[in-house]
């Protein structure tokens, strides 16, 4: 490993205090002239640094080294800055009033990033005077004029103790305090007083403070280390777990510096170096982001990261973007500090300093001293709710055991003691010799589909580094992420989270969002098979193969050694092959065209398979993150699984097509029951079959609200907002006309509205009722609503022709960051063959606000009917399909009409490029 580079001075101070000298003989010490002339002397020095200073980081890589390096500068700006107010403005005419300049928080530790905030202390022996006021407000004023967050308090030594032991901000603060200027026997007084008002009381209250702290912390920026745009300061596995680790050991051991750590026994030697190179490489990213954002900005997203990826050095390989081996390194570090805070938790536990936790707790009871030697496997005991192996050479003795010990932890819902995984880091190249263990196997295969609760077990072996050895194909998707907006974890997350939501519709804890697949669950021959296809569906993301075929090829080496016989290993491999095919064609092929129904079922082939694809379907994009999963896509998978049923059944099944129309009906007119006989069958006739099987009874009660309030020719809409699925629905009932849905997505475009589905259904007295998905924007309720009454309005406006769209669409337009960091390969297919009656193109681009409006109004241009829609967007990319015949009601066939459409269409596809006339 690389040593570590000591930080570079890039002021000299006798230059600086000349500088300052300088400015004082040129405007005299007047503030009105002399404070604008400091003021430039340190905007300068400070543009200087920073730009040496990421010299230095793009040369090195050092992130340490550039916080410690800016570190100085500031500290050498405010002893300058002290010096002259304290011996040429403010100088004294009696006994010197004390003062000590003091760094806390973050700048305490010697570290800054170019946006970091800089927290002073200015510490007094007792009261402040007017001369020491003065010298105080002259350093502020000189450091806020230079645009720089600076964060002060003035306190006497007495004070800080006091707010100590109430506040552990504070306390924390001061835990990290640092000397810079004035008075330093004063600090050593602070100092003093801290470590036996404070430190010597005990420290089990404060470690228990800031590793509640820490939790809270990752709730607000995400729970997950594997989150795909990590927040580098406050997210898990950041630096600011880091500085935890460093508080509390400082506090334990008092120690000052993290090469104390190992000396004080916190640490091996080993571990302190990962500490230190996780620290090097969380600061290198996160000053890499100041600088390119020019600001203090933690987030690391994705309109950064590949500039970030550069800057390191990373390459391409192996089927890899270089931003994608860059986050992988990022998470695999963000793992490291997991391991470290679990790590320094048992070294204090084994000294009776910090609360033992129970399952899925912080802190719970102390370390039981009793324990209990388990019967189904004797290797092991529980003590306080958490897992111990019996002897020092459980896992040399029998590596099998390296996997029983996660079933048992599973089986008895506990937690692993630190003492035994740290056991396990030594013995993991043991696991090498049970691949082809059948008892290894078998524990496995138990502990995937028999736990309670899989996700966290297997989450668990996954954090400790026994997953990706035992599984090796899975070893390559640890800490991978898909450089793409759609998914919002890495792949080894992705696919542990969507067992745990396997898991969850099977035990019935998801009836309510899916009860068709919780209905189903039961019913189904192999749920070993589900579980193994579940786990394995993504395995073969970040290669050059397409994942489904090599995650297929995959599967059929690994399931025989799982112990699945060969008729679960086929059909595991086939759902792997085809894991994508159900959510596709749900979304992206017209349910309502027979055709549709046909290909699909000839893929498919049995009913058993159906059911299987299902529900790996829902758990699927359950898993892929918060709010991809809506309503919409459930129903539009339940209305493709019950077309679909009865073609593989021979045509029997226990629900007719017909039935299934009556049902919704009946359902429908039950919500109704001041409705008359005529005025049901005449609401029942408007509607075709299509509308009652592809929309929720919910939706067809408010659509009726709609139509009722709607006269001839009129315009009526109405909105709903979900803050959970980030989500706002806009339905519209309006005649219909070929424009109709250009005009809808123009005026959405107008407003500034990203959509993200469309559902269109026409009634036969010739109205349209369209719903369009819109993201949401604001995290407030009636923000939102009145955002979308905005929408709703623009959109009334637009088909009473009252809007000029194409005015309101460019002067909306905005480029929208995030997405400018990606790349989608545009594509226009044109397909005869799957449909009967209408040509079917399919779209492919970035998606952006106002391109569904341009591809609208580029095909009514192009003289061609819009039979129906299916809008979707996977993150930056949209995926359009619309189904659309000619003028006459017939298909495209001609070639030649075919070219013009392509070229039209991909025209609008070109990155911030304007369609062109499209002439008729």
């Amino acid at each position: 490993m690389r040593a570590a580079l000591a930080p570079k001075r890039f002021v000299k101070p006798d230059q600086l205090r000349g500088e300052l000298a300088s400015a004082v003989a040129e405007n005299g010490t007047t503030k009105a002239g002399l404070r604008p002339a400091i003021v430039k002397v340190l905007k300068a020095v400070l543009e200087q640094s920073h730009a040496l200073a990421e010299t230095q980081l793009i040369a090195d890589g050092d992130g340490t080294r550039c916080a410690e390096s800016l570190s100085l500068t500031e500290d050498e700006i405010i002893r300058s800055l002290f010096d002259l107010a304290n011996t040429t403005l403010y100088p004294s005419n009696g006994p010197e009033e004390r003062i000590s300049v003091v760094a806390v928080g973050g700048y305490g530790r010697g570290t800054l990033a170019p946006g970091s905030d800089i927290d002073l202390l200015f510490v007094l022996p007792t009261r402040q005077t007017e001369r020491v006021q003065n010298i105080v407000e002259f350093i502020l004023y000189c450091l806020w004029d230079t645009r720089q967050k600076v964060g002060h308090a003035t306190r006497s030594i007495d004070e800080c103790i006091r707010l100590a032991k109430s506040d552990n901000t504070i306390l924390t603060a001061i835990l990290e305090a640092r000397f810079i200027c004035g008075d330093e026997a004063l600090f050593e007084r602070l100092a003093s007083e801290f470590r036996r008002e404070i430190v010597s009381k005990g420290a089990r209250d404060f470690i228990a403070d800031k590793l509640g702290e820490r939790d809270r912390r990752h709730l607000k920026v995400g729970e997950s280390r594997y989150i795909v745009e990590p927040d580098v300061k406050d997210g898990k596995g950041g630096l600011r777990d880091l500085n935890t680790l460093f508080w509390i050991a400082k506090f334990i051991y008092a120690t000052n510096a993290t090469d104390e750590l190992a000396e004080k026994g916190a640490f091996t030697h080993e571990e302190l170096a990962i500490f230190k190179k996780c620290e090097r490489f969380l600061w290198a990213v996160r000053c890499h982001l100041h600088f390119l954002s020019k600001r203090g900005n933690d987030r690391l997203s994705f309109d950064r990261q590949s500039d970030i990826a550069e800057r390191l050095g990373y390459k391409a390989h192996g089927g890899l973007k270089h931003v994608e081996r860059f986050m992988k390194h990022y998470f695999l570090v963000a793992k490291d500090v997991g391991d470290l805070t679990r790590i320094l938790c048992a070294s204090l536990e084994a000294q009776q300093v910090k609360d033992a936790p129970g399952l899925g707790r912080v802190l719970g009871r102390l370390i039981s001293k009793t324990s209990g030697t388990l019967r189904d496997a004797p290797d092991f005991r529980v003590e306080s709710g958490r897992v111990v192996p019996s002897s020092p050479e459980v896992f040399t003795k029998n590596p099998v055991n390296i996997i029983r010990l996660f079933a048992v932890a599973g089986r008895h819902g506990a937690e692993i003691h630190p003492d035994a995984l740290k056991l396990l880091r030594k013995s993991l190249g043991l696991i090498r010799n049970i691949l082809d263990n059948p008892e290894a196997n078998a524990i496995f295969l138990e502990l995937l589909t028999a736990s309670e609760n899989p996700d966290i077990v297997l989450r668990m072996m996954n954090e400790a580094g026994v997953l990706g050895r035992f599984i090796p194909a899975f070893g390559r998707i640890v800490a991978m992420m898909q450089f793409n907006m759609y998914h919002h974890y890495t792949v080894d997350e992705h696919l542990i989270r969507a067992v745990g939501h396997l898991s969850a519709i099977e035990r019935g804890r998801l009836s309510e969002d899916h009860p068709l697949s919780t209905a189903i669950f039961p019913t189904i021959t192999s749920r070993r098979l589900l579980y193994v296809a579940v786990f394995l569906h993504d395995i073969a993301k970040g290669r050059k193969e397409d994942h489904s075929i090599a995650g297929e090829r995959i599967a059929l080496e690994l399931c025989p050694r799982l112990g699945l016989t060969a008729s679960e290993t086929e059909t595991v491999a086939w759902l792997i092959r085809h894991h994508l095919l159900m959510s596709e064609t749900a979304q992206m092929r017209d349910l309502n065209d027979f055709k549709t129904i046909l290909d699909f079922c000839a893929v498919v082939q049995s009913v058993e398979r159906l059911k299987l694809l299902i529900i790996l379907t829902v758990a699927d994009i359950r898993a892929v993150g918060p709010g991809v999963w809506n309503g919409w896509k459930g129903q539009l998978l339940r209305t493709l699984y019950t077309e679909a049923e009865p073609v593989l059944t021979g045509g029997h099944t226990a629900v007719s097509r017909k039935e299934r129309v009556n049902g919704a009906q009946g359902a429908f007119f039950a919500r109704m029951p001041s409705w008359s006989d005529e005025q049901k069958t005449a609401y029942a006739a408007r509607h075709y079959d299509a509308y009652w099987l592809g929309s929720s009874t919910d939706k067809q009660v408010k659509h009726a609200e709609m139509i009722s309030e709607a006269s001839p020719k009129s315009v009526v809409t109405s909105f709903e907002t979900d803050a959970f699925t980030a989500i706002t629905e806009l339905s519209i009932y309006t005649p219909d006309h070929p424009r109709l849905l250009a005009l809808i997505t123009g005026a959405c475009a107008a407003a500034g509205a990203n959509i993200a589905g469309a559902q269109i259904f026409t009634t036969t007295d010739g109205m349209a009722l369209d719903t369009i998905l819109i993201q949401r924007e604001f995290p407030d309720e009636e923000d939102e609503r009145r955002r979308a009454e905005r929408i709703a309005e623009l959109v009334r406006k637009a088909l009473r022709g009252e809007l000029w769209l194409k005015e309101a669409v460019a002067k909306a337009y905005k480029p929208q960051q995030r997405i400018k960091a990606f790349t989608v390969e545009p594509r226009v297919i044109i397909d005869n063959q799957s449909s009967n009656r209408f040509t079917v193109i399919e779209i492919n681009g970035l998606d952006r606000i106002g391109l569904l409006y341009d591809l609208t109004e580029a095909l009514y241009k192009l003289n061609l009917n819009i039979a129906s829609a299916h809008v979707t967007t996977f993150g930056e990319k949209a995926v359009d399909v619309f189904y659309v015949t000619d003028l006459t009601g017939a298909k495209i066939e001609n070639t030649t009409r075919h070219k013009q459409i392509e070229n039209a269409l991909a025209n609008i596809l070109k990155p911030a490029a304007q369609p062109a006339p499209i002439k008729a």
